[in-house]
């Protein structure tokens, strides 16, 4: 098959969208589809494009055997709601002249991601044109994520663009999205039951697993064996509420042996920097190389994985997948029923979303009971099994050839 990818993360970023974009598109690759990519210089989570690439020029590369055509893209230095608004619209500008000259390719499938939304009409007008089948792809409900969150606040804009999203979305020949809570979103924006499918993230059991000694990283952070290792790990944004966990560090400053690691890149991790100046028991790390991640996360005695309230079920946490491969357990903030409490009420806590001290509480109790910790750990290696990259890909592949044959 002939497959042509729209998405504006791609390789080499490490983290988020971009890092399944690039799994998924090798795969095919690998299973003998051939897969042309239209994509962005990759910029994210630092929001800043990356040394050797160019942020105003087209470009195009070979990785892995995937064709890569890197479009022009606006990156803001501080994204606010306007600003990530002109910053998705740029590359949907820019992509088309890319977009109309795969027409002449003859795919057989085109695969957009959400975000952006802005490229789907494109996309879904060159299927036409070309004969493809059109399958958008939902990472992230972004417009309403912007609205929910306050990053858009005008009601009368809020019902015309969702008005235009649902007509858009019926358009298509598939629509996918990575959580079960996420889907009957999509049902609740019209999209007909047959034509939707959950496609959930994936995590790499053989790359990400319990190490049988201490992480590494233990010796070179120089951490004391009898510390009890809190890690959060990803993109430091606005979307995560990361606030809440200095909150809690500050609050647990009298017990020597909790020990705060956060570690990423993100537009918001200046911002926190500055919040927690002074906290002895907190340790900053930057984003780690993609290679030393199963040493990263074995560095946790818990993991951490907040999500603010007003995010829930617009956005899966996907690194929680990789926490729970580790083998360790996680402290999730996220109320009842949402697609995050689901994931971790099995193998870890769950807490109130904005509540400090009922973060700092369950790092108490995790604190004094190392075997429910082993016991938890032991639970969650179980669960990510449900989510294991070899069993999700194959699926997707199945999908993608009976969609053609239809």
């Amino acid at each position: 098959m002939r497959i042509l990818i729209v998405g504006i993360n791609y390789a080499p970023e490490l983290t988020g969208i971009g890092k399944y974009s690039s799994e998924m598109a090798e795969y095919l690759v690998a299973a003998g589809h051939e897969v042309r990519i239209v994509t962005a210089p990759p910029y994210y989570p630092e929001w800043r494009v990356d040394d050797g690439y160019v942020a105003w020029h087209y470009s195009k590369e070979q990785r892995k055997g995937v064709s890569i055509w890197r479009c022009p893209i606006w990156v803001p230095a501080r994204p606010s709601g306007l600003k990530r608004l002109l910053h998705l619209a740029s590359f949907a500008l820019s992509s088309m002249p890319i977009m109309v000259r795969q027409i002449f390719w003859r795919p057989n499938v085109i695969l957009v991601i959400e975000p952006p939304l802005f490229c789907a009409p494109l996309a879904w007008l060159c299927a036409k044109l070309s004969g493809a089948k059109a399958w958008l792809h939902v990472q992230d409900f972004e417009i309403d994520a912007a609205f929910d969150m306050g990053i858009l606040r005008a009601p009368w804009l809020h019902r015309i663009v969702a008005i235009a999203e649902s007509w858009l979305m019926r358009r298509f020949n598939k629509v996918s999205t990575i959580s079960d809570n996420m889907l009957e979103r999509l049902l609740i924006k019209g999209v007909a039951p047959e034509r939707s499918l959950l496609l959930p993230n994936w995590v790499d059991a053989r790359e990400i697993f319990p190490l049988p000694k201490a992480s590494s990283y233990r010796a070179e952070l120089g951490i004391e064996d009898n510390k009890c290792v809190v890690l959060y790990s990803g993109n430091m944004g606005e979307k995560q509420g990361l606030e809440i966990l200095l909150e809690a560090a500050r609050s647990l400053l009298a017990e020597s042996r909790l020990l705060f690691v956060l570690c990423g890149a993100g537009a918001a991790r200046e911002r926190l920097m500055q919040m927690g100046a002074g906290l002895h028991n907190v340790r900053w790390l930057p984003l780690q190389p993609a290679e030393k991640l199963n040493e990263l996360l074995n560095l946790a005695d818990v993991h951490l994985m907040p999500q603010r309230a007003d995010a829930a079920d617009l956005v899966m946490p996907s690194k929680v997948l990789g926490m729970l491969a580790s083998g360790r357990p996680v402290l999730a903030t996220a109320h009842p029923g949402t697609q995050l409490a689901k994931m971790v009420s099995s193998c870890g806590i769950v807490v109130e979303p904005g509540n400090a001290q009922e973060v700092a509480r369950g790092l108490l109790e995790l604190l004094h009971a190392p075997q429910e910790r082993e016991r938890l750990g032991v639970e969650a290696r179980k669960a990510a099994q449900a989510w294991d990259k070899a069993g999700v890909l194959q699926g997707f592949e199945n999908q993608l050839l009976a969609m053609r044959n239809q």
